[in-house]
């Protein structure tokens, strides 16, 4: 397991979130934006969704983000080097899950409610080039967990890549969902599949 210190994303945090998201690839112009929307209402503009993400921090009641810093570089309470980052609220925090065919239809056949505010999703990893395979994707989930339990949730979901069905090599950035071996060490179980790699994992708290 990495060393890492991790706290919830606050505002006097959030210009460290650019050192995590880089400047290339989906991450450096998402920041995080796409399942708290959907449709025409996502953009690809870094500095649209930067702001958003920013409102957001400093609006939201719900945790809406985690961010790693590496321990070996902290000093005191204010660590060092930010170094992963995880997005975990509500389910119902997430129109493009509560918004998914799919999902929806894998949720009525558990007899679920997608639209249940006790339920959070974990949906994006990111973690900074140079600092993968460390098992800080794996400490950021447990933490997430750790987060919903202690604001009352009954239950955490995800919707990881499953790396053992591909046919293919999967690459870092083809994980921003998570690994479905990094969920099944945290406790998860597979309860639906929305495609032949897409395993929907939860964890009853």
């Amino acid at each position: 397991m990495a060393d890492v210190v991790i706290h919830q994303i606050t505002a006097d945090r959030f210009d460290d979130l650019a050192e995590v998201f880089g400047t290339r690839g989906a991450p450096s112009w998402c920041w995080c934006q796409y399942f708290l929307t959907t449709g025409s209402d996502y953009t690809m503009s870094a500095e649209r969704n930067r702001g958003a993400l920013r409102s957001q921090v400093a609006s939201s009641k719900a945790p809406v983000g985690l961010v790693a810093y590496a321990a070996t570089e902290s000093h005191g309470d204010a660590a060092g080097q930010a170094v992963g980052w995880v997005q975990i609220g509500p389910r119902t925090t997430f129109p493009r899950i509560t918004a998914n065919r799919d999902m929806k239809r894998l949720v009525d056949d558990l007899d679920d409610d997608l639209h249940d505010d006790s339920v959070w999703a974990v949906t994006c990893f990111v973690v900074k080039v140079g600092q993968r395979r460390r098992g800080i994707g794996g400490a950021l989930l447990d933490a997430a967990v750790a987060a919903a339990r202690d604001a009352g949730a009954r239950a955490v979901v995800g919707h990881p890549v499953d790396v053992a069905a591909r046919n293919t090599r999967v690459g870092g950035s083809e994980l921003y969902h998570g690994a479905a071996s990094t969920f099944e060490r945290s406790g998860f179980r597979v309860v639906g599949r929305t495609g032949a790699t897409r395993p929907v994992m939860r964890l009853d708290l």
